[in-house]
């Protein structure tokens, strides 16, 4: 016979639990790797028992489980913050207007934030998409025209999601929109940032990113903290533009260098947040970077808007109906013809 009240743990979804526990275990290794060897912050051990603690309740089987009234937690409430150990049932009607007031109008200010697509800089093209989870995204994506007709790109993701990941978000945005005038080098324009970023934010929190400088002969200088590497399609050809340093907020001293490559008229890069990268299908594989260099090569003759209507579309398809388990941002920037 079955039970009058289904056990919450059936209704929670394996593919995105599996994602969840990657990310803690990624938190968990980054955290641990970040702690200095003597006296380590209060806040950084606070969080590391935090996500050992989340960790313990999968192995457990009680992931996901309020620990007020003991059924399932909202999905979408654990993919904004995976240590959640509360639903949302408990806050009064009043309560849950006023959120989802708030809600939106940060999706409001976060939409506004966001570059135009079309022209770069002088001899450049650009489309993007920006997708969040929940309704308010931790993905960082910018384009600043500069007085020369040169451009500076950036792209990052700062860790975790929902409103906590998206006001650190604006953080970034607001930094580098302040810095711009003081430097044209990219790895002193990030290490000023990361300065301003890390001691301004918790200790237990980083983001990756991605800055780029667009020069109209081609050449770009780019800076890569600690994201997923950026790629460089030139004809028939995808190569990898490297990691330059850590990702922002880990230490306020970090330095960081750059990387110069040139693309010749029709060759573009693209910059990606995670959530593409790391797309799961129904079986719980990972999309990848390997499978979008190979897929990458034969779209060169496509515009920026093209690449990433397809791209989305073979994600799309590998996905095959799994839930998607993180914010996704994509850039294509053209060198044009």
């Amino acid at each position: 016979m079955a039970p009058d009240h289904p056990d919450p743990r059936m209704s929670l979804h394996p593919i995105r639990d599996a994602a969840l526990q990657k990310q803690l275990l990624n938190r968990r290794e980054r955290l641990r790797a970040a702690l200095p060897g003597v006296a380590p912050p209060e806040p950084l051990v606070k969080l590391l028992q935090e996500l050992d603690a989340a960790l313990e309740r999968m192995d457990a089987g009680t992931y996901g489980l309020c620990e007020t009234c003991h059924e399932g937690i909202e999905s979408e409430r654990l993919l904004a913050d995976p240590l959640s150990r509360n639903c949302l049932d408990h806050l009064s009607a009043a309560e849950q207007r006023t959120l989802e007031r708030d809600l939106d109008l940060a999706f409001q200010i976060q939409s506004g934030l966001l570059p135009k697509p079309g022209r770069a800089a002088s001899g450049w093209t650009m489309a993007y998409h920006y997708e969040a989870v929940g309704p308010v995204s931790g993905d960082y994506c910018d384009l600043i025209t500069l007085e020369d007709g040169s451009g500076l790109f950036l792209l990052g993701d700062v860790a975790g999601k929902g409103v906590a990941a998206s006001l650190l978000m604006t953080h970034l945005h607001a930094t580098f929109r302040s810095l711009t005038h003081t430097t044209r080098r990219v790895g002193e324009l990030v290490a000023r940032a990361n300065r301003i970023f890390c001691e301004g934010i918790p200790a237990s929190h980083f983001a990756t990113l991605v800055c780029g400088s667009l020069g109209r002969d081609g050449q770009v200088e780019i800076c890569n903290a600690g994201h997923p590497y950026p790629l460089h399609l030139q004809d028939g050809h995808v190569s990898r533009i490297e990691s330059t340093g850590l990702p922002l907020g880990l230490f306020c001293d970090g330095e960081y260098t750059s990387h110069r490559v040139t693309l010749a008229p029709g060759d573009s890069l693209i910059v990606y947040s995670d959530g593409l990268s790391e797309s799961l299908n129904v079986n719980g594989e990972e999309y990848g970077v390997e499978r979008l260099s190979a897929w990458l090569p034969g779209r060169r003759a496509l515009s920026p808007p093209e690449v990433v209507a397809a791209l989305l579309q073979d994600v799309g398809d590998f996905r095959s109906g799994a839930p998607r388990t993180d914010d996704l941002t994509v850039m294509v920037l053209q060198r044009e013809v």
